[in-house]
């Protein structure tokens, strides 16, 4: 075993590109189903006036889906929209330090949507509310607080190394 394996940063990388390449996969595929069943549908309805009874609340579902893991692969590598108008005017010490109060607004926001979306999965949970065939809608939905909360931790994670690098040391 080479000396490296028993290494901490070694494995958090490690783990790191794994989830990345989990994250990008499962994306990929979302995305080429949504697009496969989307022209189907039109196919379908186009030419022998037919449709998939099922295909228009799945393509809802799976933009839900799509939506939170395209947010979730864009907060792996701080890629989220924003306006930088004014930082681009600041001191680099006045910017960094935006941008940690920018990255704590964040985690805070997401924490709370996270939350508050766990409690409405609960919700239905709780009363069965099911979705297209018997499929709960707690299963569509679940993308929600996870989704979230991965986005805060990502937020926080980043801020850590924001902190440190102000502070002078490694990130």
């Amino acid at each position: 075993m080479p000396p490296e394996n028993g290494n901490p940063a070694h494995w958090s990388a490690r783990i790191g590109r794994l989830t990345a390449l989990l994250e990008d996969t499962l994306l990929v595929l979302m995305l080429t189903v949504m697009i496969a069943i989307a022209v189907l549908q039109i196919l379908l309805r186009n030419y022998f006036d037919l449709g998939l009874v099922w295909g228009d609340s799945l393509l809802r579902a799976m933009v839900l889906w799509v939506g939170l893991l395209g947010a979730i692969v864009a907060s792996r590598n701080e890629n989220h929209i924003s306006i930088d108008i004014l930082s681009r005017f600041m001191p680099p010490r006045v910017q960094a330090l935006a941008n940690i109060v920018t990255d704590l607004f964040t985690v805070a926001v997401c924490a709370v949507v996270s939350y508050y979306s766990y409690r409405f999965v609960e919700l239905d949970f709780e009363a069965g509310v099911t979705t297209f065939g018997k499929l709960p809608a707690w299963v569509i939905e679940a993308i929600l607080p996870v989704g979230f909360a991965i986005i805060a931790l990502r937020y926080c994670v980043a801020m850590g190394r924001k902190v440190r690098v102000l502070q002078g040391r490694a990130g």
